[in-house]
């Protein structure tokens, strides 16, 4: 854009400057040319007025293409001589005409049957008439036109050539930060241990050692949580089912205790279950963020092994919608399927009263779509990204049993088989949990 603006008005200066000093050269060599015909017609009618026509058509050089007129400017109608006789001086510029009437000498341009010329008029004060010349443009156009080609021609080429320097140069000057930017994407997207080369240029060698000592203190602080998480879920794991056992023991003999102590027990049942199904859950996550789970990919009848779960999730009983064209045999790891399915299912009873249908469909080409719907209250808008979180609960949830983890685990699982799980309304009232996931996963 800079060369082409800047070619623009180098251009549109050269052209006016050119054209200018044309036009000043021809107006200049006309006036000159002119009072030399003007003075030979005065000699020529003080000597012998009678032969003036002759002398117009025989001795007075013009211009070739050019034409001139004799005449009184008060009466244009009143022809004296001529050298292009179908030109008359009516034809001539009216403001010309009338400052030779009045004694005067002037020069203009004019267009004259469809003609640019520079016309020049002298009043021969001596026999009271006036003597006009014509002078054709047509030359002067033609250079005009030629400088203007030349121009265009040179703007465009200096133009492709600034624009291929300022592209190369661009890209040089660009390339290291276009580094940096993938670099930052390859970090943003898990690729902790992505770093920059060193560079030539000290200031951005600099940039890039910062980058460098920047992408280090995070993947160090990343790594070093994540082990505390591996680490204390690890910890846990033995105590808890140590607790797990002893309280199924109690819990085995909870006829032997008094009421109110049994009510006590019901309490400290279900907490250390939901204490030892977040423990899991951690360390699954763990393993998931540790890339420590390989894919395990067979061929499985989607529609039977949904059937399976539900059933082993406690609902046999819930309605399985097949789409027409949804395909049955998929390949992909049954333990994360079933994980992703037993989750939302569990979801469901959890929080939306039970599972209402599970609708099995065709999605985009190569993926099937599997949804989990319920009659609860649903997700309000705002929280349908965030209940994917770790230990994230929707309004609806916060004061309901849960670990706030499953949500998490069937987007982790999801996403490491290249699929993706989502939340929208149910029609009729409801949330309806979806994940889309490839008919064939490549392990």
């Amino acid at each position: 854009m800079v060369a082409l603006l800047a070619g623009t008005i180098l251009i549109g200066v050269t052209y006016g400057f050119a054209r200018t000093n044309l036009l000043e050269r021809e107006k200049s060599a006309a006036r000159d040319q002119t009072f030399v015909n003007a003075d030979a017609v005065r000699t020529e009618l003080s000597e012998d007025p009678g032969n003036i026509g002759l002398f117009f058509s025989t001795a007075l050089r013009t211009e070739a293409g050019g034409f001139a007129n004799l005449g009184s400017p008060l009466d244009p109608a009143a022809r004296r001589a001529c050298t292009d006789c179908v030109v008359q001086i009516s034809d001539y510029p009216d403001r010309l005409v009338q400052q030779v009437a009045r004694g005067g000498n002037g020069t203009q341009h004019a267009r004259i049957n469809g003609d640019d010329y520079v016309v020049v008029g002298v009043y021969i004060g001596a026999h009271d008439t006036g003597y006009f010349e014509a002078f054709p443009l047509r030359d002067t156009e033609r250079t005009l036109r030629a400088i203007l080609t030349a121009l265009a021609l040179g703007g465009v080429g200096t133009m492709v050539l600034a624009t291929l320097f300022g592209f190369s140069t661009s890209r040089r000057l660009l390339r290291p930060l276009s580094r940096v930017a993938d670099a930052a994407e390859n970090i943003a997207s898990g690729g902790l241990d992505t770093r920059l080369d060193e560079e030539s240029d000290p200031d951005l060698d600099r940039l890039a050692g910062s980058f460098n000592d920047m992408a280090d203190a995070v993947q160090t602080r990343i790594e070093r949580e994540a082990r505390f998480a591996s680490d204390v879920s690890h910890e846990l794991r033995s105590p808890i089912t140590a607790l797990t056992a002893a309280v199924e023991v109690l819990d085995g003999r909870r006829a032997e205790v008094p009421e109110r102590t049994r009510q006590a027990l019901d309490v400290v049942v279900s907490q250390v279950r939901r204490f030892d199904s977040m423990v899991l859950d951690l360390l699954e996550l763990s393993r998931l963020d540790a890339g420590a789970t390989d894919l395990n990919v067979e061929v499985i009848d989607l529609v039977d092994m949904t059937r399976r779960i539900a059933g082993r999730f406690g609902s046999p009983d819930v309605p399985i919608d097949v789409a027409p064209r949804t395909r049955r045999e998929i390949a992909i790891d049954k333990v994360r399927y079933e994980r992703i399915l037993g989750n939302l299912i569990e979801n469901a009873r959890n929080h939306g009263g039970g599972v209402v249908r599970i609708a099995l469909s065709p999605a985009q080409r190569g993926y099937v779509r599997i949804a989990v719907e319920d009659g609860g209250p649903g997700v309000a808008r705002g929280e349908r990204e965030r209940i994917f979180e770790r230990f994230a609960r929707g309004s609806a949830a916060r004061h309901r049993i849960g670990t706030g983890l499953g949500l998490a685990l069937v987007a982790e699982h999801s996403a490491a088989m290249g699929g993706a799980a989502w939340v929208e309304d149910r029609p009729g009232g409801g949330a309806r949990f979806v994940v889309d996931l490839p008919t064939r996963v490549e392990p």
